[in-house]
């Protein structure tokens, strides 16, 4: 008969220490509460102006107008990238090289150079005119009436930002076998609705990612409408006020700060658009974005299509 103390001692386990990953997050913290009281310590800093100026008619109204930019400039510009990716694709050799010209040119110039050049249209083209060629004019209106600064800065953000997004939304479109798209066909489904329920869904794992870093860099590119004239974005604002207190730095720090905040909830949203259309993917249980991408799955993959009639 056994005693108790007769019972295997089982092993057990020590936990690998890792002294290194201790000694790293000292240093680490200790970097990071020295700049903080030095930078929080140092009148120069002037953090009292920070505060007065974070919260401003003048800089808030500048976030406003720069959203503004970012959300109409990337607005168009995802609607044209779209077009010049699918004429990318297309058997078209026509649509081809005119979308492979576009991505040429805007990609090839400045974008302050092409803002400059949105900012002179009117002086190149003072008056838009429509009528018979070599005939009668119908009618004629001023172009600084229908090109203003808001509508030249928001033109020269999304020409530009158009062809780098169709790269990226090219990259994703190819991204998807084939086979579903023929597998969709033979459906009898029309090439619009491929593209729209069974293509676009499934690219956009691989497109939203880039854009989102695209969009990210839009909201501090509007600083360079400048160029255009544009002056009520938030850099301009600042950089106003910091000209007029002679305190460049403390303007520059709200200007940061608001920046930040504002890229932060992008960077949230951008987490939560990938998260919904990598289901099924980056983990957890297989789910589908729509019923006709799972159809054409299916097909494509060489399953057997069960028709609704039946007999014998």
């Amino acid at each position: 008969m056994h005693h108790k103390e007769d019972a295997p001692v089982l092993n057990r386990s020590v936990p690998v220490r890792h002294p290194g990953r201790w000694i790293s997050a000292v240093i680490i913290i200790g970097v990071v509460l020295a700049i903080l009281i030095n930078v929080f310590t140092n009148p120069n800093f002037h953090w009292d102006v920070v505060g007065k100026y974070i919260l401003d008619v003048k800089v808030v109204q500048g976030v406003g107008w720069t959203l503004l930019l970012t959300v109409a400039s990337m607005a168009i510009a995802i609607v044209l990238a779209i077009l010049l990716a699918v004429m990318r694709q297309s058997d078209n050799p026509v649509l081809r090289w005119s979308s492979w010209v576009w991505v040429w040119f805007f990609r090839g110039t400045p974008v302050y150079t092409q803002l400059i050049f949105w900012g002179l249209v009117a002086v190149l083209y003072p008056k838009i005119t429509a009528g018979v060629p070599w005939g009668p004019e119908l009618f004629s209106i001023d172009t600084s009436t229908v090109i203003t600064a808001t509508v030249a800065a928001i033109l020269g953000l999304a020409l530009n930002e158009s062809a780098y997004l169709a790269e990226i939304f090219r990259a994703g479109l190819k991204s998807v076998d084939k086979g579903q798209m023929e597998a969709a066909q033979a459906l009898g489904m029309s090439n619009g609705k491929i593209m729209w329920r069974i293509i676009l869904p499934q690219a956009m794992r691989i497109i939203v990612p880039p854009t989102g870093n695209e969009t990210i860099g839009m909201l501090k590119t509007t600083s360079l409408v400048l160029a255009v004239p544009f002056t009520l974005d938030l850099t301009f604002v600042t950089n106003a006020l910091a000209n007029r207190l002679y305190l460049p730095v403390p303007l520059l720090i709200v200007a940061a700060l608001w920046y930040l905040v504002i890229t932060s909830i992008l960077m949230v949203g951008q987490h939560y658009i990938e998260k919904y259309y990598g289901k099924g993917i980056d983990g957890g249980a297989p789910q589908v974005i729509n019923p006709d991408a799972a159809k054409a799955q299916m097909i494509g993959l060489g399953a057997p299509h069960m028709s609704g009639g039946g007999g014998m």
